[in-house]
C-alpha cells in the first residue's frame, strides 16, 4: 500500500486596513463637527427657519469635503493640502535643489538634499569590532542603523522551507514591537542591471599570457555579453530609533546601545532567510546614497572599491551636484525616477512568491526600489486596537442583513483571528509599500510607468503616483530612515481622526 501526500503551498493574509472611528465616512473630527453642526441648526432654529437654512447650507458646504474621499482614504481637504504645499514650494523655489562649490550653498558640498539635509553620520563599533554607521536625523533625533544582507533565493526551495522563513519573518516583525524606543523600520530592495565590473574584475586578470587564443576570446566574450542577460540585487533593511523623552543621552551612549541590539538583529534576519548580514558601513551608506541619486556612477563606485577596497566617500559628498522635482517626476544627476505609493494592499490571500516579480529587475530601467515600510505598534496598543476592531465587526455582522451582513460576518471571522494571534505572541505592525524607478530620460518614464503598472497588476498591488510630493518619497525609499509619519506637519494622531 503506497500513501501520496500532496504538497500545499501556503497561503498568507488577514491583513486588514485600521477601522477609522466615526459616522460612515467622515472621521472622528468629522463626527464631532457633524453633531456639533446639528445642536447649532436646533439653537438658531428657535430664533429663525430662514437663518436656519442658510446655516445649514454653510455647514453642508464645509463638512461634505470631508465625506468625499478617495480609495486610499484621503479627503478633499487632504488633497488640496497636497496641492498648496506644492505651490508654496515652487513659488520659494524649494523644487530646485543645486549644490557644489559654485552654487550659493555654504561650504561648496554636495550634502543630500530634502529630509535628508540635516542627518549627520556617526561610526561606531559592534561587538565583533566591525564599523557600522548610524544616521542621525537632527530635526527629530532620531538615529538609523542600515544592515546590509544577501537573501537565500526562491528557487528549487521546497515550501516547508518557505513556510519556515515566513514564520521566522513573522517572529522577526514581532519582536520589533517590543524594541525599545523603535520608531520604524525598512526593507529597500534594490535592483539594476549588472554594469559587469564585478565580472570583469574578477576574470581578466586571471587570464595568463599564453592562454589558447580561443579561450581567451571565449572569456573576452563572456565578460562583455554578460551584463547585457544579468542584474544585481541589494537588499537594506534600515531600522530607525529614538530617544525617550526627557532622557537625555550622549552620541556614545546611543552608539554603543545600538552596537548592542545588531548581533540580535542579525540572527533574525538570517533565520528568516537573509542569508549573509551585516551593518553596513558610513562609507558604504555614502556609496549607496550616491549611486541612488547620480546611477551613471555606479560603474565607477565598484570598480573603486575592486581596485582599492573602498572608495573613501562621506556623506557631505554623497548627494546630487542638481535636482528639479516635477509634479509626476523627480530629476536628479544622471537620472529623472518616479515614485509610487501603496494605495490597497492584496486582498484576500496570496502565496509566498506574490511580489517576485515586482522585486525582480525591470527591463528599460536604470534602477529601481522596492521599499517595504513597518510602523511596529507596542503589545499594550496592540490589544486595544484588536478588542476595538473586533467589537466593531460584530456590532457591524448584527446590524447587516443580506450581502453586507455576509461579508461584516467575514470582517468577524478575521478580527476573531487576529484577535487569538494577537493574544498568542503576535505582533501588530502597521505596513506600507513604495516603489521608486529610475531612467535615463523623460521618454523613457512613460515606458517604465507601463511596465510598473504590470508588475503591480501580477502582485494584485494598486498603488498612485506620490504626485506633487516626488522629492520626499524618493527619499523615502533609500535605505536612509526616512519614516513618513515623524516627518508629517499635522501630527499622527490628528491625520488619523480627520
Amino acid at each position: 500500500m503506497s500513501t501520496e501526500t500532496a504538497a500545499v503551498d501556503p497561503t498568507y493574509g488577514n491583513w486588514r486596513r485600521p477601522r477609522r472611528p466615526g459616522l460612515g465616512p467622515f472621521g472622528l473630527i468629522g463626527t464631532i463637527a457633524v453633531f456639533g453642526a446639528i445642536v447649532l441648526d436646533l439653537f438658531v432654529s428657535l430664533a429663525s427657519l430662514k437663518l436656519a437654512l442658510v446655516v445649514l447650507v454653510a455647514q453642508l458646504f464645509v463638512l461634505l469635503p470631508l465625506a468625499v474621499r478617495t480609495q486610499d482614504g484621503r479627503n478633499v481637504y487632504q488633497m488640496f493640502a497636497v496641492r498648496l504645499g506644492w505651490f508654496r514650494r515652487k513659488a520659494k523655489g524649494s523644487t530646485t535643489y543645486v549644490a557644489g562649490p559654485l552654487s550659493p550653498r555654504p561650504g561648496g558640498k554636495f550634502r543630500p538634499p530634502g529630509l535628508l539635509s540635516r542627518v549627520r553620520v556617526l561610526e561606531g563599533q559592534d561587538a565583533y569590532a566591525q564599523p557600522f554607521g548610524v544616521l542621525h536625523h537632527r530635526s527629530r533625533n532620531l538615529y538609523t542603523i542600515v544592515l546590509g544582507c544577501e537573501p537565500d533565493g526562491g528557487s528549487l526551495v521546497d515550501p516547508d522551507q518557505v513556510d519556515n522563513w515566513v514564520a521566522a519573518w513573522g517572529q522577526w516583525l514581532a519582536r520589533l514591537s517590543s524594541e525599545p524606543n523603535l520608531r520604524g523600520a525598512s526593507v529597500v530592495v534594490e535592483t539594476a542591471p549588472d554594469t559587469g565590473t564585478r565580472l570583469a574584475t574578477e576574470v581578466l586578470p586571471r587570464i595568463t599570457p599564453d592562454a589558447p587564443p580561443a579561450a581567451r576570446a571565449v572569456m573576452e566574450e563572456v565578460v562583455q555579453r554578460y551584463p547585457s542577460a544579468s542584474s544585481e540585487m541589494h537588499t537594506y533593511l534600515a531600522l530607525t530609533y529614538g530617544i525617550t523623552p526627557g532622557q537625555k543621552r550622549s552620541v556614545q551612549d546611543v552608539l554603543t546601545d545600538l552596537a548592542i541590539r545588531i548581533p540580535g538583529l542579525l540572527t533574525g534576519v538570517v533565520a528568516a532567510g537573509g542569508g549573509t548580514a551585516a551593518p553596513l558601513s558610513a562609507e558604504r551608506i555614502a556609496e549607496v546614497i550616491r549611486v541612488a541619486y547620480d546611477p551613471a556612477v555606479a560603474a565607477d563606485v565598484l570598480e573603486a572599491r575592486a581596485s582599492h577596497g573602498g572608495t573613501g566617500l562621506n556623506w557631505d559628498d554623497a548627494g546630487p551636484s542638481a535636482t528639479v522635482e516635477k509634479v509626476n517626476a523627480y530629476q536628479h544627476d544622471s537620472g529623472v525616477s518616479r515614485t509610487w505609493m501603496l494605495t490597497v494592499a492584496p486582498r484576500g490571500t496570496v502565496r509566498a512568491q506574490v511580489l517576485r516579480g515586482l522585486l525582480e529587475d525591470a527591463p528599460g530601467t536604470r534602477r529601481k526600489r522596492v521599499a517595504l515600510l513597518y510602523r511596529p505598534i507596542d503589545p499594550a496598543t496592540s490589544a486595544r486596537i484588536v478588542e476595538a476592531d473586533r467589537r466593531a465587526a460584530q456590532f457591524m455582522a448584527t446590524s447587516k442583513r443580506g450581502l453586507v451582513q455576509a461579508r461584516a460576518a467575514n470582517e468577524v471571522r478575521a478580527t476573531e483571528q487576529t484577535a487569538v494571534e494577537e493574544a498568542t505572541g503576535a505582533g501588530l505592525v502597521e505596513f506600507s509599500l513604495m516603489v521608486t524607478v529610475t531612467v535615463d530620460s523623460d521618454a523613457e518614464l512613460e515606458d517604465a510607468n507601463v511596465t510598473v503598472r504590470n508588475l503591480l497588476a501580477s502582485a494584485r498591488l494598486l498603488m498612485r503616483p506620490a504626485d506633487r510630493m516626488q522629492a520626499a518619497a524618493f527619499s523615502c525609499t533609500l535605505p536612509a530612515g526616512i519614516l513618513p509619519w515623524e516627518h508629517t506637519l499635522v501630527p499622527r494622531e490628528l491625520k488619523e481622526a480627520l
